[in-house]
């Protein structure tokens, strides 16, 4: 057994960039940054920040459209994916990315934004309903039944 398991809470470093696949699909895109902070030897403070690639699909897509802009911050639950690709040159490049299955929005309420709202994936809103993945997002078959889990 494996378990591929991310929870991020940090600050949103841009605007979500939004894409609909031929198929209708919502996609967001969007940086996370994530910040440590500790006291050195010496008593500096120190602040460390991490960027995460974020990846929203379908419903929670469509949230992130609506609700979601640089400086909020949220709580990211989902899984990291790891792919490749050629840039201009030929260079074989890789991204690593969070493919959020859960989003929170958290800190103050702003004027036109919920705070503290939780979506899942494919119930951005009450009238989304669950649609085939994408050819970008395999399909994954929990039909494997339960009973290796050891609880």
């Amino acid at each position: 057994m494996s378990v591929n398991k991310v929870i991020l809470v940090g600050n949103v470093g841009k605007d979500p960039e939004i894409r609909h696949l031929d198929s209708g699909v919502a996609v967001a895109n969007f940086p996370l940054a994530t910040s440590e902070s500790y006291t050195a030897k010496n008593g500096e403070r120190i602040t460390t920040t991490e960027w995460h690639n974020i990846v929203l699909w379908r419903g929670l897509a469509e949230v992130a459209e609506k609700y979601v802009s640089k400086g909020r911050q949220l709580y990211i639950e989902g899984r990291i994916r790891t792919r490749s690709y050629d840039d201009k040159d030929g260079n074989k490049r890789y991204i690593t990315e969070i493919y959020g299955d859960n989003m929170q929005m958290l800190g103050p309420k702003g004027d036109e934004k919920p705070a503290n709202g939780q979506f899942n994936q494919g119930q951005g809103n009450s009238n989304s309903t669950p649609q085939s993945p994408s050819v970008n997002e395999p399909e994954i078959d929990d039909s494997g039944g339960d009973e290796d889990l050891p609880f």
